[in-house]
């Protein structure tokens, strides 16, 4: 039988094997069973003996005598079972065309799974190291931009520290000038008030008249071009716009350090345009620093006058 004649046993369940022998010894057991109960029930099946019984009676009561007891049958031996035949196993089955290309469609399926379940175990394990090696990129980004922002935060932190140190140093330097400055201005007083203290002690030796208004012990005084060397040092600086009715003439007093540096200065007497005042004041102001005499020295107090056309 083939599949040709049969198509329908293509899709059926395929045989048993060993079906048929299995038949055959299930058949001869029940026949073995059914012959053993025969043999094993046959001896309760013998003819037994009747017995009957008769009453005497006598003039005399008398007990009767005990009833004869028949001895039991002996059983019968039971029959020694036949030896039982082993069964003549049946012929291995021809192979089946259907089971055996059913059996090749099967382990070739199964092979194909197999096969399929491995590529797909492997396209997993793909998939985990390239998952695993992209987390791996990402760390090591993230590394980099954290060693990137810690840098970054060292340097404005150095930039900081530098600029504060700079501020500091500037300050320092600011500081050490300012104190330069006020030990100078301080240096100049200490002079002036010694120059102060020298001409006040010299007043009692002084050897000017009884109407003499100066502060030295002996008359001294600038030479007869000191004045006008001041005052070319100075009308250059001032600065007057205006026009100037007449000539008048500013006097103004001037108070300097033995090295010639304007410690101070005042009007002593007004050109009555007090424009032209302003602009001589801040002339001097300009000027600074007077030059020194011919003999070296500058006077601490001079009087200078200043007219617009001279």
């Amino acid at each position: 039988m083939n599949a040709k004649t049969n198509p329908h046993l293509e899709f059926a369940p395929p045989a048993q094997p060993g079906f048929r022998r299995a038949w055959v010894i299930a058949g001869i057991a029940h026949v073995l069973l059914f012959v053993a109960l025969g043999l094993a029930t046959s001896w309760k099946t013998q003819p037994q003996t009747l017995q009957a019984e008769a009453e005497l009676w006598a003039a005399t009561p008398q007990a009767a005598a005990p009833r004869l007891q028949e001895p039991p049958p002996e059983p019968e031996p039971e029959p020694e079972p036949k030896p039982v035949a082993k069964p003549t196993p049946p012929p291995p089955p021809e192979p089946d065309p259907v089971v055996e290309r059913r059996d090749a469609e099967i382990a070739l399926e199964k092979k194909k799974q197999q096969e399929k379940k491995k590529e797909a175990e492997k396209l997993k394990a793909e998939k985990e190291k390239a998952e695993k090696e992209k987390a791996d990129a990402k760390r090591k980004e993230r590394e980099k931009e954290r060693e990137k922002e810690e840098k970054a935060k060292k340097e404005k932190l150095a930039k900081e520290s530098k600029a504060k140190e700079e501020k500091e140093r500037d300050k320092k330097k600011a500081a050490e000038k300012a104190k330069a400055q006020s030990e100078a201005e301080a240096a100049r007083a200490e002079e002036l008030r010694k120059e102060n203290l020298k001409r006040m002690q010299g007043l009692a030796g002084a050897s000017g008249g009884a109407n003499a208004t100066g502060s030295a012990l002996q008359s001294a005084g600038p030479s007869a071009s000191y004045a006008g060397r001041l005052i070319g040092r100075i009308k250059p600086n001032i600065s007057y716009p205006g026009d100037v009715v007449g000539n008048p003439r500013a006097e103004i007093e001037v108070k300097v350090s033995p090295d010639g540096t304007v410690l101070s200065r005042r009007i002593v007497q007004t050109s009555g345009n007090k424009a032209w005042d302003d602009a001589v004041l801040r002339a001097i102001d300009k000027t600074e620093i007077l030059p020194k005499d011919t003999d070296g020295r500058v006077p601490p107090v001079i009087v200078l006058g200043f007219r617009p056309l001279d």
